[in-house]
């Protein structure tokens, strides 16, 4: 029976030593570290962990959001850690599901994560919704005024300014001129 931690820092200029300082004060004799966006699907020192750990282990870390790249993610990787009858324990939480109590208090706590999620996304809906309803759309504001694009022509057609020149101009990339360029063309 090992107990194993898995650490996770978002990018790889952030230092990862307070968790592994903390997993190894737990009892951790083997550690993980990841350096990745909890957001990305893919995360290869996890994936390690996962491979690693055994029947009868123990899997630390120090939050549940090192864990998870969200509720329903943190779900399916507890699910499978008691399918093959692997504990976790979140430190700070105080969750440990070798027992009965932190098993309902992980479960309890991810059910509350998932319907305030669920809330945010209805929320979010509904305020789309009434902006819809008042006429407001979403989406960026675009830079590029019909205006501004006569002045980009104008200057791109005067030959004395590059593309970058008329770019850093009105505060966009050179891709946008081009675009902009392009479809005046198409209009003309």
């Amino acid at each position: 029976m090992a107990t194993i931690g898995y650490a996770r820092v978002s990018t790889r200029d952030q230092n990862p030593e307070g968790q592994t300082d903390v997993l190894e004060a737990a009892g951790c004799e083997k550690i993980f570290v990841e350096h990745a966006s909890g957001t990305l699907a893919k995360r290869p020192a996890l994936t390690d962990a996962l491979s690693y750990l055994r029947d009868g282990d123990t899997l630390v870390v120090t939050k549940l959001d090192r864990l998870g790249r969200s509720v329903r993610n943190l779900k399916h990787v507890a699910d499978e850690l008691q399918q093959r009858g692997i504990a976790l324990k979140a430190l700070s939480q105080g969750i440990d599901t070798t027992t009965p109590g932190g098993r309902s208090f992980f479960h309890m706590l991810a059910a509350i994560a998932e319907f305030e999620h669920d809330l945010i996304v209805e929320r979010t809906h509904d305020g789309l919704a009434a902006a819809r309803a008042r006429g407001r759309k979403g989406g960026p504001k675009f830079k590029m005024t019909a205006n501004k694009i006569r002045q980009a022509r104008s200057m791109y057609d005067s030959g004395n300014h590059t593309v970058q020149e008329i770019a850093d101009t009105f505060g966009v990339s050179r891709p946008t001129i081009y675009r902009h360029l392009q479809s005046e063309l198409g209009q003309a």
